[in-house]
């Protein structure tokens, strides 16, 4: 059988290499993708081996090259693909010209970023410096407007300028009030645009502030918050001449030090589109480089340190191509001595791999998504390549939406080189990519379900005529609320709707849903039943073909007759329930095989299970479906228990006898080879040294059965996911519909006829003969055209507003000189209106195009608000009911218990009733009131010698107050 059903068949091989020749040939095998080494060295650290250095290389070379990268990312720069094939792996010695290139690179770039960025905190500096002496000087005018208008001339101040952040501001401004205890004055103003960052080239905001003092320990003080606050200080003259001469020199070194950042820029940028132009080609080089002596430090070295020895899993049918492969290996390196591949025999279990392409890749990978089988086991992808689609197109069965998912994936198909090509980083796409043919298989399948389902776009079409035929009168189907079809009537044709759920379903607002949800629920089951059985049975393929006699009668045959005697009985009932029983209504003679009599098939297979009848069944229907159900359905459940511990002994005691028979037989050969003197035959294999512990064989065993047992129920169960999310898509289908679709579709159709009619009505200027028609047809070459209500149209000879006015006057809707001043101004402004619509349409194209989708895939999102609402709503009401109503009912006794013996211990007062243990707290006065309305009195004497709360023993006391 070929590699498409199971794994390929792998043989274990030994390969001597040459150390010159190890490198191309390892090259060569890595491009076939078909070997896998074994690690000969399994003791040795990874940092002892004996290509350690050139991996150490290799990952310097990386992370030279992920700088590179993220600098060229950080500029936006675009990296252009690798054209055409991927590139081999190159040569050892080109190894070092490579480690030059990126040294080079990276020195070059890294020099250029350290003065790029000293130039940055230089040109910061002086835009500070230069918004400082701006500022400033507004500041330095306040204060001499104010000592000129005031006449006071005190001691001169010192002051300090700077610049700092400006969220931190106000944290300084308290910092120094306190510190220098509101001796200070500050002075601030903000920066309007921001600033950038050198180190990190953000862009922040900053504010300019100035502080006056008087002394040297003030001044010493304030720097140090300054320093503390990370502001920067700037030397600022006192004199006005001298600050506009500093502000002058700061401006003329800010236009030269924008000069030389811009040539700095620039030479950063050539560095950086000469790198992204080969950084991809570098990547895969690198990374070949280092799989290669990765590989290598898996080989063994040989006696003589000149020969390398490997093991390697190999397909058998690929061992031709691969001795080509180490032949070029050989001829590239130069190498005189020819590789030797030999085969090896084991009793490893080999690796599993499954040969696939394009097609085969997604569904293999879906496969292995879920466990990977057994080296020779069957493979399940070739199946799951119908069976995974056909599934998903029973819960997503619509025609419509089936062609949508259907064009899609067919265009990933149809452009598959181009966007291949293109190398999409997105992850999201990646996966729609990786699985294209998956998407297209189903949506193909969506269509044939959603014709099965006669359901496109939650409508049915009526393609061969509807089966059903309504008998009623008018005056019944307007008067009657609901109506019915009886099928044993002539509203029935006797003959079945050709393909597909009869479209007169549509109709049946009442009862539709009841029906497909019968129908859907049962049709999961038997295909999810039919799934299962499909399933075994193919496990039967692996019993034999690995010859394990053992495993099909105690593992296959209980496993087959455990799901035929319960679940595919079933669907037997089903089937059997469809064709027995009729829609006939219960005053018919036969009523035993109407639907009023028709069983569940849920709750006889629950009665089935527990060996008892249904007790609500009518009186006037049968018991069962067919003679002799009870007796078979009896046997088939005890027949099916019995199948349990076959499956759960039978593969131990059968392993058990085979120990126990090999063993004798080692025994007696032992023996026999004592008399003889030899060493007893040939060498035993190292896995029959040790046999499997019966124990571990049980436990296996009883995991397998019990998961076997369970898992029919609960898989049984699951495959109603189909039921349930196929009704889901239905539902949100018709609300998306009825709320969406046909609205969106009759108005995208109003609005095309309309802007068609106006086309045509400029194109050709008639106006239709009703009078009333407000939109022009596209006339004939003749004088008269059509209507849009069947009438001939004359031509008309004047301008459009000014027939229509003349109508207006001819039917007394508006006075003669309003329709005449309204044909006027028609005529002037007959052209300009014209030009502008063309260009409203041709501007608002393709907005209303992209609107009209998004409204109503974004209103259609929006239904997940119910969703959600709609279950925690289900989720609040089960917590209330099962846990936050019996701990509030709870804590409301523990707070009465509590409060109860508070008040006993207050006031020693009992009931008058004599029955009531919790005594209340009275009033002062001598009575109270009881637990039961009545009066109670104080407590004259009490003999008792223990607390009835603590049930501690105390001293007799006519007042017992020892609690």
């Amino acid at each position: 059988m070929g590699s498409l059903f199971r794994s390929e068949e792998m043989t274990l091989c030994q390969l001597f290499l040459q150390s010159e020749a190890a490198y191309a040939c390892v090259s060569e095998l890595g491009e076939l993708g078909l070997v896998q080494f074994r690690d000969l060295n399994p003791d040795v650290n990874a940092f002892q081996r004996k290509f350690v250095n050139e991996v150490r290389r290799c990952d310097e070379m990386e992370r030279k090259l992920r700088y590179l990268e993220k600098e060229i990312r950080r500029d936006g720069i675009p990296m252009l693909e690798i054209p055409g094939e991927v590139p081999e792996a190159p040569q050892p010695r080109e190894m070092i010209d490579l480690e030059a290139t990126f040294e080079k690179l990276e020195n070059e770039l890294r020099e250029v970023n350290q003065n790029a960025e000293a130039l940055k905190r230089n040109y910061l500096e002086l835009t500070e410096l230069k918004h400082i002496l701006r500022k400033t000087q507004v500041f330095f005018d306040e204060r001499l407007y104010c000592d000129a208008d005031t006449g006071v001339y005190g001691s001169p101040l010192s002051f300090v300028a700077g610049v700092i952040l400006r969220e931190r501001i106000p944290a300084f401004e308290r910092m120094l009030w306190r510190a220098c205890r509101g001796n200070v004055f500050l002075r601030q103003a903000e920066i309007d645009t921001p600033l950038e960052d050198p180190s990190s080239s953000d862009q922040v905001y900053k504010s300019v502030f100035i502080i006056f003092f008087q002394g040297d320990q003030l001044k010493t003080r304030v720097k140090k918050i300054c320093e503390g606050f990370r502001a920067t200080l700037y030397p600022c003259p006192e004199a006005p001449a001298d600050r506009r001469e500093m502000a002058m020199g700061v401006m003329t070194r800010i236009e030269d030090l924008n000069t030389v950042l811009g040539q700095t820029q620039d030479h950063r940028h050539r560095v950086l589109v000469a790198a992204a132009k080969n950084i991809k080609n570098w990547f895969v080089k690198v990374r070949k480089i280092k799989a290669i002596y990765h590989t290598l430090n898996l080989f063994n070295l040989d006696v003589t340190q000149k020969c390398l020895i490997a093991e390697c899993w190999v397909p058998a049918l690929d061992l031709e191509t691969i001795q080509l492969a180490l032949r070029r290996g050989t001829e590239r390196s130069g190498s005189s001595v020819p590789p030797i591949l030999n085969r090896m025999e084991t009793l490893e279990d080999p690796p599993t791999y499954n040969r696939t392409n394009k097609f085969t890749s997604a569904f293999q990978n879906l496969i292995y998504a879920y466990g990977v089988a057994t080296y020779r086991e069957v493979n399940p992808a070739p199946y799951t390549i119908i069976t995974f689609p056909f599934l998903f197109a029973v819960m997503f069965g619509d025609l419509g939406h089936g062609a949508i998912m259907a064009v899609f994936g067919f265009w990933m198909c149809y452009k598959e080189k181009p966007l291949q090509a293109k190398k999409i980083d997105s992850e999201i796409w990646n996966i729609f990519f990786g699985g294209r043919y998956i998407v297209l298989l189903m949506g193909l399948f969506s269509m044939y379900t959603g014709l099965i389902y006669n359901d496109i776009f939650s409508k049915s079409l009526n393609i061969f005529g509807s089966s059903w035929r309504q008998n009623y009168n008018e005056s019944t189907l307007t008067t009657a609320k609901s109506l019915q079809l009886n099928p044993d009537s002539m509203d029935y044709l006797q003959h079945p709707y050709p393909f597909g759920i009869d479209p007169v379903w549509q109709l049946a607002e009442a009862n539709k849903i009841i029906f497909m949800n019968a129908y859907k629920m049962k049709i999961s089951i038997i295909i999810g039943v039919f799934h299962m059985l499909f399933g075994v049975c193919l496990s039967l393929w692996n019993h034999l073909y690995f010859k394990r006699r053992i495993s099909v009668y105690v593992e296959f045959i209980p496993q087959i007759l455990f799901l035929l005697l319960l679940f595919f009985y079933m669907v037997l009932l089903m089937f059997i329930k469809w064709t027995s029983y009729g829609p006939s209504p219960p005053n018919f003679d036969d009523v035993r095989t109407s639907g009023y009599c028709a069983p569940s098939i849920l709750i006889t297979f629950i009665n089935m299970m527990l060996f008892k009848t249904d007790p609500n069944m009518r009186t006037d229907c049968d018991d069962t479906m067919f003679a002799g159900q009870m007796g078979l359905q009896k046997f088939f459940v005890i027949a099916a228990l019995m199948c349990v511990p076959v499956m759960l002994f039978g593969k131990p005691y059968f392993i058990m006898k085979e120990q126990k028979a090999r063993a004798s037989q080692g025994h007696q050969s032992i023996e026999a080879s004592a008399e003889n003197g030899t060493a007893g035959g040939a060498p035993v294999p190292a896995s029959a040294h040790h046999d499997e512990d019966i124990t571990e064989v049980f436990i296996h065993q009883a995991i397998h059965t019990i998961e076997y047992v369970l898992g029919s129920v609960s898989h049984t169960a699951s495959y109603l996911r189909l039921w349930a999310l196929s009704l889901a898509h239905a539902q949100l289908a018709e609300v998306a519909w009825n709320m969406l679709l046909r609205k969106g579709i009759s108005t995208l159709i109003i609005i095309h006829t309309l802007s068609t009619c106006r086309a045509a009505c400029r194109t050709r200027r008639r106006t239709c003969a009703c009078g009333r028609c407000r939109w022009r047809t596209r006339s004939s070459p003749r004088s008269r055209g059509t209507c849009c209500s069947g009438k001939v149209s004359a031509h008309s000879s004047s301008s459009t507003r000014s027939a229509r006015a003349r109508q207006r006057v001819a039917h007394g809707v508006v006075p003669a000189p309003v329709g005449a001043v309204a044909g006027a101004r028609a005529a002037r402004r007959g052209r300009v209106e014209h030009a502008a619509q063309e260009r409203y349409q041709h501007t608002h194209h393709h907005s209303h195009a992209q609107h009209v989708p998004g409204s109503v895939s974004h209103t259609a999102s929006y239904m997940r608000l119910w969703a959600l609402s709609l279950a925690h709503a289900q989720l609040a009401e089960v917590a209330w009911n099962m846990l936050l109503r019996k701990g509030i009912s709870t804590l409301i006794i523990i707070h009465t218990l509590s409060t109860c013996r508070a008040a006993c211990r207050k006031r020693r007062r009992t009931c008058a009733c004599g029955r009531c243990r919790w005594r209340t707290r009275s009033s002062p006065r001598s009575r109270g009131t009881c637990c039961s309305g009545k009066a109670c009195s104080p407590r004259a004497t009490r003999a008792a010698s223990t607390c009835t709360w603590c049930s501690r023993a105390g001293p007799p006391s006519p007042s017992p107050s020892w609690c």
